[in-house]
């Protein structure tokens, strides 16, 4: 097993996706995967709503894939046919507080684009910055705000790879995927802040962010999209409000406590996993006429598993 973490000196995270995405094909027997489902806290049980079944595959076996320590995150995936589709369902996530470099953190999103993956759809718990979104609702994404002074991006080695590593993110959340997830079910939009973690934000840092325009806060999800766009595929976010955070004047917030986290996002989990079924049976099949998802940040294929040999 190679041991050189990614973004380690000397290391190409990019070749190492690849590496980690034959190995994923040979212990899945599937060629190729089209869509990449990360479950965030408290959403594990919306892996059995996706049509997952039998054993998992344990990620920590793929080359450098580290173990997950978040609560109730696992280092787990299936690979499923979701709505005529070829689905990899990840149970959980790597996240920048568990002392893990950006480039760790989304090495399971490189290595499922390596895998063919066109569509990553993000999942998570979040806290409630605007006080008209209530505790259990499902809110997809539209914007963010990057408060970790972290990017995936740099760093990574560019020679082989078409556009530049000064990628667009002006919609890094897909208005198309966006639209699909409304038209399954009738969801609000936000934007979401991300901050490092672990531990929680002040009443003061909570003011600052809503101020900035933020309607929900967490810790995660923003690298992983990065790296997404970085690679030309669409991102559909979908957070779970969780608990209202403290600080905002009208806003009577509790601190959270994680089991109760947990909780309420699973409660949360029939609707999440409804729209994301939706929304993959909304897209093209991949061989179909026109079947590849429109992207404006890189060609389908920038970072593909047949490129190089190990």
């Amino acid at each position: 097993m190679p041991t050189t973490s990614p973004g380690a000196p000397g290391a190409n995270p990019l070749e190492q996706a690849r590496i980690a995405a034959r190995e994923l094909g040979r212990m899945t027997r599937v060629d190729r995967h089209d869509v990449l489902v990360v479950l965030g806290t408290g959403l594990f049980a919306a892996a059995e709503r996706l049509g997952v079944q039998g054993a998992p595959i344990d990620l920590t076996t793929l080359p450098w894939f580290a173990r997950f320590t978040g609560p109730g995150h696992r280092p787990e995936a299936w690979s499923v046919d979701l709505e005529g589709k070829r689905a990899l369902v990840v149970a959980g996530r790597l996240h920048l507080y568990e002392g893990r470099s950006a480039a760790e953190v989304v090495h399971p999103v490189r290595t499922a684009i390596a895998a063919g993956v066109r569509v990553v759809a993000l999942t998570c718990g979040a806290g409630a910055l605007n006080p008209s979104l209530s505790t259990g609702d499902v809110v997809a994404i539209r914007d963010h705000l990057n408060m970790t002074a972290v990017s995936p991006l740099v760093g990574v080695p560019t020679d082989g790879l078409p556009g530049s590593r000064h990628v667009d993110m002006a919609d890094a959340w897909s208005p198309r995927l966006r639209a699909l997830a409304h038209a399954v079910s009738p969801i609000g939009e936000g934007v979401y802040a991300q901050v490092l973690g672990p531990q929680l934000e002040t009443p003061a840092e909570i003011r600052m962010l809503a101020a900035l325009g933020a309607d929900l806060v967490g810790m995660s999800m923003v690298p992983e999209a990065i790296a997404a766009r970085h690679l030309g595929a669409e991102v559909l976010g979908l957070a779970v409000v969780t608990n209202a955070a403290t600080g905002i004047a009208g806003v009577a917030g509790v601190p959270p406590d994680v089991d109760d986290v947990a909780r309420v996002a699973n409660e949360s989990v029939p609707t999440v996993a409804q729209v994301i079924a939706g929304v993959v049976h909304s897209l093209e099949a991949p061989d179909a006429p026109g079947g590849a998802p429109p992207t404006d940040a890189g060609p389908p294929g920038a970072l593909d598993a047949t490129d190089t040999t190990p």
